[in-house]
């Protein structure tokens, strides 16, 4: 984190202004596994507060271990009672049937490329660009990556930029390259998370 820290507040004097203001600086990791897929998927457009007991009683339901077999074992409307929507309950079987037929291979994922990991991810139903994204940088703790696709980024992008307008996907790859964000997107994202709080 510290060479990001300082490649992007020489290169970004706005971002450095967002650096110095930020209180910690450490990401929350998970390993690379599917209980952390199947974490993301809880947590779809929903705060934090509301999504984190689901994910507990989830894991609860499942005897504290969030395993493919364990998912396939439960009934759906077990999924339904521990607070899940119909289609992420739907999202989550479909998910634990794919990596337990190895359809899905959460062991090959660390060797792929970013873009592969995105191919891999999203074939799954219920997993799109943003879920990939996520499991980039606080799974596989990958440095490079711009989740553009981010309510939170676009927020804090229009926000510390004085943008009229919420900037679009391709608005925010022509900034991460006109201030010089490569290779530390990652660290970039979590930064403009943190401006959002301040």
């Amino acid at each position: 984190m510290e060479a990001a820290r300082k490649h992007l507040s020489s290169s970004d004097a706005t971002l450095a202004s967002i650096i110095q203001q930020a209180k910690y600086h450490e990401y929350d990791y998970r390993p690379p596994e599917f209980s952390t897929l199947v974490r993301s998927i809880v947590f779809q457009q929903l705060s934090g507060k509301s999504a984190r007991p689901i994910y507990l009683r989830v894991e609860a339901a499942c005897g504290g271990n969030v395993t493919p077999e364990k998912i396939l074992k439960l009934h759906p409307t077990k999924l339904r009672k521990a607070g899940l929507s119909r289609q992420k309950a739907a999202y989550i079987r479909d998910l634990a049937k794919q990596t337990a037929s190895g359809k899905l291979d959460f062991s090959a994922l660390p060797q792929m490329k970013d873009e592969e990991v995105v191919e891999a991810l999203t074939a799954v139903k219920g997993i799109g660009e943003w879920t990939a994204h996520m499991f980039l940088i606080f799974a596989l703790r990958r440095p490079n990556v711009l989740p553009t696709g981010d309510y939170g980024v676009r927020v804090a992008i229009k926000r510390a930029y004085k943008k009229r307008k919420l900037p679009t996907p391709k608005q925010i790859h022509e900034l991460a390259k006109k201030n010089n964000w490569h290779p530390y997107c990652s660290a970039v994202t979590w930064y403009l998370w943190r401006s959002l709080e301040n």
